[in-house]
């Protein structure tokens, strides 16, 4: 399986029919120049903006922008694996074990998404 784009704005925007500029009006924009950006990234959406694409495209952010999503989830597991390595190093206490159930959570989370 090959890994996914980073982004696939241009592929839902082609998918439904609308043109650079169209996408550019529903965001507020002026011009499709913005629009272009994001589709060959050169430039990353604030929050906002990656939110109005998901209620455009009717489409989550994390499938929008599945590459950087999985980039993202990826540097975000190996945090937490150092992170339970220093707080298992640490005098277990009630917060110290609320704080490792909740990065095993996320882990077996994450674990569950990459064999999907």
């Amino acid at each position: 399986m090959s890994a996914p784009l980073e982004s696939y704005l241009r592929t839902y925007r082609k998918r439904s029919g609308f043109s650079q500029d169209e996408v550019a009006f529903l965001l507020g924009s002026a011009s499709g120049q913005r629009v272009s950006r994001y589709e060959c990234r050169a430039r990353r959406p604030t929050l906002e903006t990656a939110l109005a694409f998901e209620a455009i495209f009717q489409t989550p952010v994390k499938q929008l922008f599945a590459g950087l999503y999985q980039k993202v989830e990826k540097d975000t597991i190996a945090r937490a694996r150092v992170l339970t390595e220093k707080l298992n190093a640490a005098r277990l206490d009630r917060i110290t074990a609320r704080k490792l159930v909740a990065l095993q959570s996320f882990a077996a989370s994450a674990e569950t998404h990459a064999h999907r």
